[in-house]
C-alpha cells in the first residue's frame, strides 16, 4: 500500500477543501454577521494540516492500486467532514459542541440532511450559507465517486449496473479518463445548480435563499436556510420547481451526460432504472393523495400538493418538508419512510439502496417463484432486454444481507442509549439511507439524542454514502496484508 502517496493526496484534498471556507467569509462580511474569524481560523487550521501532510510526501508519484482507492474514498469523507466541523464549533455564541458539529458536518457532506440545529432562522447568515455549501460539495463528490471512481474499484450501484449490464454507456466511465469524466460531471452539476437557483428566484425567493436551496436541492441534501424548510415559502411554484429538480437529481448523472452530449431525452424513458423510479413515485404519490383525501386531512388541492412534494422529497432521500408527514394518518408515515430505502438511481446524488438493486431483488424473487412451478426451467433475470449474470445476483444479495445486518446492529446500539424503538429504527434508517427526516423523538431534529447515538448515526451516514463495502473492506485482515 502506498501510504505516502495517500498522505500526499489527502494533504492536497485538505488544502483544496480549505479554499471552500473562503466564500462563507465573504458572506459574513457582506451581511456583517461577525463570524468571519471562525471561518478564517478554519481555513488556517485545515490548510496548515494539509501542508504538513503534503510537503514531506510531495515527490511520491507511485501508481495507485485498488486498495489505495478504497482507503482514499473512505478517508475523503471522514477527514473532510471532521475539518468541515471546525467553523461550526468556532463561531461564538450558539456554537455547536464537538459531537454536534461533527454530526452536522457529516450530515452535510454525505447529503443526509439530518440536523441537530434549532433556530436556523436566527443563525448568522454565513453559517446558514455554509451548511448549504457543505451539501453542494458533498453532492458533487458523490457523483464523481459513484460514476467515476467506485466502478473502477468494482463497488457501488454504477459498477453493478454499468459494468455488468450493457446500456447506454458501454464503459464504467463516461469518458476514457476519470479526470475528463469528473470535468463533464462538474459542468452538468453546476448547470443544474444555476438553473435551479434562477427558477427559485423567478418563483419569488431572494438570492440568498435561492442559492442555498439550489445547493441542497441538486445535491438531494435537504438542509434549508429556515426551520420550516420549503414550507417557509408556502408557494406552489417553489414546491413544483423543487419537485422537478429533486427528480432530475435522482436520475443517474450518466443519463444527464447523454442528454447533454446527444441532445435527446428519450433515453430517460427507455432506461429501466429511471422508468422504475418514475412509476414508483407516481404510484406512491397516488396512494398518499387518496389516503389524505379519504381521511379529510387536507382539502383536495392542498392534499395533492403535500402528497406529491413529500413523496418525492422522502422517496428520493432529499428530506425537504412542507408538512409534518410523521403525523399523517394510518400507515402513511411508515410507507413513505420505507420508500426511502429504495432511494434514487445509481450514479445520482440520492441515497438509499439504489433502484437497480431493488429491481434485481424483485426480479430474482419472481424467478424463485417460477422455479417452484417449473423446477427444470432455465430462467434468466433480465433488466430491460439484457440477461443479468448470476455474479450480479450474488452481489445484490450480499449487499442486501450486510445492509440489513448493519441496520439492526446500529439500531441496537442507538436503543442501548435509552432511545425508544421507533426513534432508533427511523434515525438509523434515515442516516443509512442519507435521508434526514425521522420519526418519533427525532421528527423535528436530532439535537436531543444522546452523544453516543449521534456517533453511531455518523457511522451510518458514512456507510450509506460509501455503499457499505467501501468502508467494511478496510476492517478485513486481507486488506492490510502485503
Amino acid at each position: 500500500m502506498s501510504l505516502r502517496v495517500i498522505l500526499r493526496i489527502l494533504g492536497l484534498l485538505l488544502m483544496l477543501f480549505s479554499l471552500t471556507m473562503l466564500p462563507p467569509i465573504l458572506v459574513s462580511l457582506w451581511f456583517r454577521d461577525g463570524v468571519w474569524d471562525a471561518f478564517s481560523l478554519g481555513v488556517g487550521i485545515t490548510a496548515a494540516t494539509g501542508l504538513v501532510l503534503y510537503l514531506p510526501n510531495r515527490d511520491e508519484r507511485k501508481e495507485l492500486r485498488i486498495r489505495d482507492g478504497f482507503l482514499i474514498a473512505a478517508m475523503f469523507w471522514t477527514v473532510l467532514a471532521l475539518f468541515g466541523s471546525l467553523p461550526l464549533m468556532l463561531f461564538g455564541e450558539g456554537a455547536l459542541t464537538l459531537t454536534d458539529a461533527v454530526f452536522e458536518s457529516f450530515s452535510g457532506l454525505t447529503t443526509t440532511g439530518a440536523t441537530v440545529v434549532t433556530g436556523i432562522d436566527f443563525l448568522p447568515e454565513s453559517i446558514r450559507y455554509y451548511r448549504q455549501q457543505l451539501q453542494w460539495l458533498g453532492g458533487m463528490g458523490i457523483v464523481v465517486l459513484a460514476v467515476a471512481i467506485l466502478p473502477t474499484l468494482g463497488v457501488g450501484g454504477m459498477a453493478l449496473y454499468r459494468t455488468e449490464i450493457p446500456g447506454p454507456l458501454k464503459d464504467s466511465k463516461l469518458t476514457p479518463r476519470i479526470t475528463e469524466t469528473a470535468k463533464a460531471l462538474w459542468y452538468i452539476y453546476v448547470t443544474l445548480t444555476v438553473a435551479c437557483m434562477l427558477a427559485y428566484m423567478a418563483a419569488g425567493m431572494d438570492w440568498f435563499d435561492a442559492l442555498g436551496h439550489s445547493f441542497s436541492t441538486v445535491a438531494i441534501g435537504g438542509f434549508s436556510t429556515h426551520d420550516a424548510s420549503i414550507g417557509f415559502f408556502d408557494s406552489a411554484a417553489v414546491e413544483l420547481i423543487c419537485v422537478g429538480f429533486m427528480l432530475i437529481s435522482a436520475f443517474s448523472f450518466s443519463l444527464h451526460f447523454i442528454a447533454w452530449r446527444e441532445k435527446r431525452l428519450l433515453h430517460y424513458f427507455v432506461d429501466p432504472e429511471a422508468r422504475f423510479l418514475m412509476l414508483f413515485l407516481a404510484g406512491l404519490a397516488t396512494v398518499a393523495f387518496v389516503t389524505l383525501w379519504l381521511t379529510h386531512t387536507y382539502q383536495s388541492p392542498l392534499g395533492l400538493r403535500h402528497a406529491l412534494f413529500e413523496v418525492v422529497s422522502v422517496a428520493t432521500t432529499t428530506g425537504f418538508g412542507v408538512a409534518d408527514f410523521s403525523t399523517w394518518p394510518g400507515a402513511l408515515p411508515f410507507l413513505l419512510f420505507v420508500a426511502a430505502f429504495v432511494g434514487g438511481c445509481s450514479g445520482s446524488t440520492a441515497g438509499g439502496m439504489k433502484v437497480i438493486r431493488i429491481i434485481l431483488i424483485l426480479k430474482q424473487g419472481m424467478r424463485e417463484i417460477m422455479r417452484l412451478i417449473h423446477p427444470n426451467a432455465v430462467i434468466a433475470v433480465k433488466v430491460g432486454k439484457v440477461s443479468v449474470p448470476d455474479s450480479v445476483a450474488q452481489a445484490v444479495w450480499g449487499f442486501f444481507s450486510v445492509y440489513v445486518m448493519l441496520f439492526f446492529l446500529m439500531m441496537v446500539g442507538v436503543m442501548a442509549t435509552g432511545v425508544d424503538q421507533v426513534t432508533a429504527w427511523s434515525t438509523v434508517g434515515s442516516a443509512l439511507n442519507n435521508l434526514g427526516p425521522a420519526l418519533g423523538e427525532a421528527s423535528t431534529h436530532y439535537g436531543n439524542l444522546p452523544d453516543f447515538a449521534k456517533w453511531v448515526l455518523v457511522l451510518a451516514m458514512l456507510l450509506g454514502r460509501l455503499e457499505i463495502f467501501t468502508v467494511l473492506v478496510l476492517f478485513t485482515p486481507a486488506f492490510w496484508r502485503r
